[in-house]
């Protein structure tokens, strides 16, 4: 077996989040803090979901662990190497169990030992709770359009504000809908959405 040498840095983003750079950045930053040379890292980038673990970048680096070449993988949080909780804690428990530690930078813990995991697991729920409101909102944003007799593709530029009801974003609102979420589903900017909202407290 080889002997472990290498520190292992794991990026993940979404195509909706986009926050590759300000991962690479922080973990570049808690590199040189800890001095460790750019020769003792491998870095493992994938753009996909959170969901499953169907990626290439972190296959290879599940490869690479189980040949023994890792002395430690690092990530940005811990929902960067997944959202579904059963996964996520069977990785890093195996991970663990093989002698590799596991950092997250944004979450200073030592998930080595019974509290580490137990500790993990809670933050793999709540990236899983995290990710089932997010679709939630995003269902009640498609069903707002479709209310309209639209399509929910997003705001576009220059779109038709007639016919828009003001008291629609205060329903929205109340179903959990975020600011620029009411804003795609009805059509208008965001600063209109929070003037609608003003408008209706003020009157009430």
């Amino acid at each position: 077996m080889t002997s472990r040498h290498i520190s292992a840095i794991y990026v993940r983003c979404s195509t909706e989040e986009q926050n590759e750079a300000s991962q690479r950045r922080e973990i570049s930053l808690y590199l040189e803090r800890e001095g460790l040379s750019s020769d003792r890292v491998r870095w493992f980038v994938d753009k996909a979901t959170g969901d499953n673990l169907d990626r290439s970048g972190f296959e290879e680096l599940d490869r690479l662990v189980e040949s023994g070449a890792v002395a430690t993988v690092i990530v940005w949080k811990l929902d960067r190497l997944a959202r579904n909780m059963l996964d996520g804690l069977t990785t890093v428990s195996r991970w663990l169990q093989s002698g590799v530690r596991f950092v997250s930078i944004t979450q200073a813990f030592d998930f080595r030992g019974v509290i580490g995991k137990m500790v993990a697991s809670l933050l793999f729920g709540f990236a899983e709770l995290e990710q089932q409101t997010r679709r939630e909102r995003q269902r009640a944003g498609i069903e707002a359009a479709k209310e309209r007799g639209g399509v929910y593709t997003g705001r576009q530029r220059g779109a038709t504000k007639a016919g828009i009801r003001p008291e629609r974003a205060v329903e929205l609102r109340g179903k959990g809908l975020k600011y620029q979420e009411i804003a795609e589903a009805m059509g208008v900017s965001q600063s209109t959405v929070i003037r609608y909202l003003r408008a209706s407290q003020s009157a009430g």
